[in-house]
C-alpha cells in the first residue's frame, strides 16, 4: 500500500543517507549520483514497482534496471529499504567477496544484468520488455533508471528508436537529469525539453518533471502506466548531491565519498529505518511455445554446403524441437540464414536492424528471462557490440552469437566486411566458447550443443560452400576435433575454410613422400588440447593455418594447449598478415599465404629441418 507524500520525502532522504553511509564505509563510490535520483526511486518502490523481493525468480515480477550502474549506492539502499539486504550487508559495499559490488551484477538478486558500462542497461531493458510482451506474454513492466551523461551514447538512441518502433508500452525510462557529468556539464545540461523533443521524435510519450517533487513523480508514473501503444520516458530535472550543501550541484564531486559523511547525514535529517512493503505482482506464468518436434538436419558426405546455410537450417530445426529457442538478426538474415528460423517460427524471430548494440542487448535481455537466444550478423560487425558482449560475461549471460562472412575467403566485398579479429576477440571473453565448423554436419551438431551450454558462445560461419567431410553419425562436441587426414610426419591444424586447403595440401605432400596429419580444430575454445598434444608428440612439427590475423586466433590457441602440456613441437603459424583487398576467394587465400600451396611449403620446410 502506497504511503503519503511526506513518507516518500522521508524515504528519499533515507536513500540519500544510506548512499552516503555505504560510500563512506567503502571509502569510494558515487554517492552524489545516487542522491540525485533518490526521490525518483522512493516513489517508484512505494506504490508503482510490483516485485516480490522474497521471490526474485517470480516470472511475473516487474524489472528494475539501473542503466546508470554507478549509482549502485542508491540501488543497494533501495534493496535495504525493501528488506532484500540488511544494514550490515549494506556497509559491505565494495568489499572483497561482498555481493554489493561497485556496480550491480546478478550476484545480488533480483538484479537481471550487470551495468556500469554506460549506455547498456537501457537497451537491455528494451530486450526484456520485448520478451515480456512477445515471449513471456506477461503484464510486467520494465523500469530503467538512466543517467543524463549516458544519453550521449549511441546505444541509448538505438534503444530509443527500437522501443518506439516496437511501441513498448510496458517500458518506462527515467532519466536523472542532474546536469553534471564526471568532468563537466553534460551535453544538454538541464535542457529537459531537449530530451523530450528527442524522445518524442522516436515515438515516445515524454514527460518533463521536477525530479525532487514527489507529487509530480507520482503523476508521471501513473501516466506512464496508463499510456498505451508507446513507451514512456520521464525526464526528471534533479540536482547532483541533493540535500548536502557541500556537494549539491557542484562540479568535481563525482565518484567520491563525501568529505564529512557525518555532517552530511545530520544535514539530511539523520539515519532512518523506514521499510517499504513493495507491491507483489499478480500471479502469472510465462507463455510456452509448442514444440512440434523433429530432428536436426544431416548432410551427405561430399555435399557442398555453406556453414552459414547449415546454421540457419539447424536453428530452425532446433526451434521445432525446443519451444524456448528464439532468434535475432541484424537485418542480414538472408546472408546469415537466420531467415530459415524466421520462416519456420515467425513469432520467435526478432529483427534488430542494423543496430548491433541493440542486437546484443536484446539477446542478453531475452536470456535474463530464461529464453535461449541465437543472434546473428556478419562476424565483422560484432565488433561494434564488443563491450556489450564483454559485459554480458559479467552478467553471467547465456547467449549464442553467430558471425558469418568471416575472413578473406568472402572475396570481392573487401576488408571492411572480413572478420579477421573475431576469434581473438571472443577467445578473450571470460568463459566464452569459440567454434568454427568446417562443414554442415559439424555446424548442426554444434548448434544443438550450444543450446544447453552456459556463457558467451560464438560460432563463426562461412560465406562459401565447403564439402561435407564429417559423417552424419560421427560424434561432434564442443571441445572436440577430428582427424581429416592421417599422417605422422607433420601435423596441419586448421579450421573452417582452411580445413579444405589443409586436406588439399596433405594430398599434395604425399607426392613428396610426406605423410601429414590434418587436425580439424572446429572447437577453438575450448580447444582439444589432448589432440593437439598428441599431434606434437606423434609428428614433432605443426603448421597452423587460419583465415584470421596471426594474433589471438587458432595458432595461439594451439600454442596455449602446447604450453599447458609436456609435448612440444616446432610450430609455424600461417595466418593473414597483410591488409587484404578485394579479389576472388582463391586469389585472396593465395595472397595471404594460407592456401594449400603455402601449407605445403611450410610443412616441407619443417620436415626438411627435422631430417
Amino acid at each position: 500500500m502506497a504511503h503519503d507524500a511526506d513518507f516518500r520525502r522521508e524515504l528519499g532522504q533515507q536513500l540519500r543517507v544510506d548512499s552516503v553511509r555505504a560510500s563512506a564505509a567503502a571509502g569510494s563510490g558515487h554517492p552524489t549520483s545516487s542522491m540525485s535520483a533518490a526521490d525518483l526511486m522512493a516513489v517508484l518502490i512505494d506504490g508503482h514497482l510490483k516485485l516480490d523481493y522474497a521471490n526474485p525468480g517470480n516470472p511475473a515480477n516487474d524489472h528494475l534496471i539501473f542503466s546508470k550502474g554507478h549509482a549502485s549506492p542508491l540501488y543497494y539502499s533501495v534493496l535495504k529499504a525493501v528488506g532484500a539486504v540488511d544494514d550490515a550487508e549494506l556497509l559491505t559495499f565494495r568489499k572483497l567477496h561482498s555481493r554489493l559490488e561497485g556496480h550491480p551484477t546478478p550476484r545480488i538478486p533480483p538484479t537481471d544484468v550487470a551495468t556500469g558500462s554506460l549506455g547498456q542497461g537501457f537497451p537491455i531493458s528494451v530486450g526484456i520488455a520485448i520478451a515480456g510482451r512477445d515471449l513471456d506474454r506477461l503484464p510486467y513492466r520494465v523500469w530503467c533508471l538512466c543517467g543524463d551523461s549516458e544519453m550521449a551514447e549511441g546505444s541509448i538512441w538505438e534503444a530509443f528508436q527500437h522501443a518506439g518502433w516496437e511501441g513498448l508500452d510496458n517500458l518506462t525510462a527515467i532519466i536523472d537529469v542532474n546536469r553534471l557529468g564526471q568532468t563537466r556539464e553534460t551535453m544538454l545540461g538541464w535542457d529537459v525539453n531537449g530530451y523530450v523533443r528527442r524522445a518524442e521524435a522516436f515515438g515516445w510519450n515524454a514527460i518533463a518533471i521536477d525530479g525532487h517533487d514527489v507529487e509530480a513523480i507520482e503523476e508521471a508514473y501513473a501516466e506512464a502506466e496508463a499510456t498505451k501503444g508507446k513507451p514512456t520516458v520521464i525526464v526528471a530535472r534533479t540536482k547532483k548531491g541533493k540535500g548536502v550543501k557541500a556537494v549539491e550541484d557542484l562540479p568535481g564531486k563525482h565518484g567520491k565519498p563525501l568529505d564529512d559523511p557525518g555532517e552530511a547525514i545530520e544535514e539530511l535529517g539523520g539515519e532512518r529505518d523506514l521499510q517499504v512493503d513493495v507491491a507483489k505482482p499478480p500471479a502469472g506464468e510465462p507463455h510456452r511455445f509448442e514444440a512440434s518436434g523433429g530432428t536436426m538436419p544431416t548432410y551427405e558426405l561430399g555435399d557442398e554446403v555453406a556453414t552459414r546455410k547449415a546454421y540457419g537450417e539447424a536453428i530452425a530445426a532446433l526451434g521445432s524441437i525446443r519451444g524456448d529457442v528464439v532468434a535475432l538478426d541484424g537485418e542480414v538474415s538472408n546472408s546469415t540464414h537466420s531467415e530459415d528460423f524466421r520462416e519456420a517460427h515467425p513469432d520467435r524471430y526478432f529483427e534488430m536492424f542494423i543496430a548491433e548494440q541493440q542486437l546484443a542487448s536484446a539477446a542478453i535481455g531475452f536470456q535474463a528471462r530464461d529464453w535461449v537466444p541465437f543472434a546473428s550478423t556478419f562476424a565483422a560487425f560484432w565488433t561494434r557490440a564488443y563491450d556489450f558482449i564483454r559485459m554480458g560475461a559479467i552478467s553471467r549471460a547465456n547467449v549464442r552469437l553467430s558471425g558469418s562472412h568471416a575472413g578473406v575467403s568472402i572475396g570481392e566485398d573487401g576488408p571492411s566486411q572480413m572478420a579477421l579479429e573475431d576469434i581473438a576477440a571472443f577467445r578473450a571473453i571470460h568463459g566464452s566458447t569459440v567454434l568454427h565448423p568446417s562443414d554442415a554436419n559439424q555446424t548442426a551438431k554444434l548448434v544443438a550443443a550450444m543450446a544447453d551450454r552456459e556463457g558467451i558462445q560464438f560460432m563463426r560461419t562461412l560465406r562459401g560452400k565447403t564439402p561435407v567431410r564429417t559423417p552424419a553419425d560421427e560424434p561432434v562436441a564442443i571441445g572436440g576435433s577430428r582427424i581429416a587426414h592421417e599422417g605422422d610426419d607433420v601435423a596441419i591444424i586448421a579450421c573452417g575454410i582452411t580445413l579444405d586447403e589443409a586436406v588439399k595440401a596433405a594430398t599434395m605432400l604425399l607426392e613428396h613422400g610426406v605423410h601429414a596429419r590434418v587436425l580439424d580444430a572446429y572447437s577453438i575454445k575450448p580447444i582439444d588440447a589432448e589432440a593437439v598434444q598428441a599431434a606434437a608428440r606423434d609428428c614433432g612439427t605443426i603448421v597452423t593455418v587460419e583465415d584470421h590475423w596471426a594474433e589471438g586466433g587458432l595458432g595461439d590457441a594451439v600454442l596455449d594447449a602446447l604450453a599447458a602440456g609436456d609435448d612440444h613441437a616446432k610450430v609455424i603459424k600461417l595466418a593473414v598478415r597483410e591488409m587484404p583487398t578485394s579479389g576472388t576467394p582463391e586469389e585472396l587465400l593465395h595472397e595471404a599465404r594460407i592456401d594449400a600451396a603455402a601449407i605445403v611449403d611450410a610443412a616441407r620446410s619443417l620436415v626438411t629441418a627435422r631430417a
